[in-house]
């Protein structure tokens, strides 16, 4: 329960940020559950942290990209994506910074589910706080 109230949170957070909804645009949004070798922990954690600093800075179309750990199993990731549409997600997966995580961390991975989502409530737009 608490991991679906994170992700509320954090889909709703995004609105603020960019005053946009989904219906109002074509956003891909989706999660990526991984579960970590736990051996190769830390080092999948530098390559991931890497790799989203580097998308958010550099790519105008990655909207979020948030991850966390389960607290009882700490190698059970989940990421929050949100791209401003499809042509963004598919420039995000063929740049070198994702390229270098992806192949790097391949040995790391033991599942990676991805989930399409569906925002339930695209027309709540928070109010941004100092």
């Amino acid at each position: 329960m608490k991991t679906i109230r994170f992700i509320i949170v954090v889909l709703l957070a995004q609105f603020v940020f960019h005053k946009t909804t989904a219906q109002e645009s074509d956003q891909l949004v989706r999660m990526a559950k991984l579960v970590i070798d736990s051996t190769h922990l830390e080092a999948y954690k530098a390559f991931l942290k890497e790799e989203i600093e580097t998308s958010l800075r550099v790519e105008p179309g990655v909207l979020t990209l948030y991850a966390v750990s389960e607290k009882e199993r700490p190698n059970h990731i989940t990421i929050l994506e949100i791209y401003k549409d499809m042509n963004a997600y598919r420039y995000h997966v063929q740049t070198p910074h994702f390229l270098k995580y992806k192949n790097g961390t391949l040995h790391m991975v033991k599942s990676l589910d991805l989930i399409e989502t569906e925002p339930l409530m695209p027309e709540v737009k928070l109010i941004q706080r100092d």
